[in-house]
């Protein structure tokens, strides 16, 4: 019998106590490896042009970049890599979210060490892998939509919107935000302009409420 192909392993988590673990479970087997680690949506892009792997495994919840975030583009510059959220939320949203960024699964950590192997694999072979919760969250929005006849719900700002709003959150100057996007701080302003106007927000406080409702930031 052949050998099984081994799957080369981002896994990004902004803790390291979690990654730690989570290593653990996946190098025990003889098919999955980690090759690289982030500890942010930021460092695990860089991970991926460096390391070049075969699935990315990603928190949702990070600092400087979520891993929706990352999901997003690593989906949009390197589609033929695979991608599992892992998170402690039990949350639709971020479910949905996921789906939308191009995830092939959503493990709960509460459940890794029973979950996480079988995502994997089940990830490598083109199939979707969803908790029970997420199966019915799917089934039930699905027939909420059809029943009201109603397309899928569209994003309410622009990935580089929600980027520039997730800095905002987190306390960056205006300077800040442009030394990190390497963008003008006028530019800066111009985003965080059209964020309030499109979110009908007033001030910084109402942009940072926003942002952890959205799960960008925790509270």
């Amino acid at each position: 019998m052949p050998e099984a192909t081994e799957t080369r392993i981002l896994l990004a988590d902004d803790h390291r106590l979690v990654r730690r673990g989570v290593r653990l479970i996946l190098d025990a087997e003889p098919d999955l490896t980690v090759v690289a680690e982030a500890g942010n949506g930021a460092e695990a892009l860089e991970a991926v042009r460096a390391h070049d792997p075969d699935l990315a495994i990603l928190d949702i919840a990070m600092p400087r970049m979520t891993g929706l975030q990352a999901a997003r583009e690593i989906s949009r510059t390197r589609p033929d890599i695979r991608l599992l959220m892992l998170t402690m939320y039990d949350n639709e949203q971020y479910f949905f979210e996921a789906l939308a960024a191009g995830a092939s699964g959503y493990v709960l950590k509460s459940v890794a060490d029973r979950d996480l192997i079988e995502a994997c694999r089940s990830t490598m072979r083109g199939e979707p892998f969803l908790y029970p919760g997420a199966v019915n969250a799917l089934i039930r929005n699905h027939l909420e939509r059809a029943r009201h006849g109603e397309p899928p719900p569209e994003r309410a700002i622009t990935d580089r919107e929600e980027e520039i709003l997730k800095l905002i959150a987190e306390g960056h100057t205006s300077q800040q935000i442009a030394d990190l996007l390497v963008i003008s701080v006028k530019t800066v302003e111009r985003h965080r302009y059209n964020l309030l106007q499109e979110l009908g927000l007033k001030d910084r406080l109402e942009l940072t409420r926003y942002a952890i409702r959205a799960g960008l930031i925790q509270p």
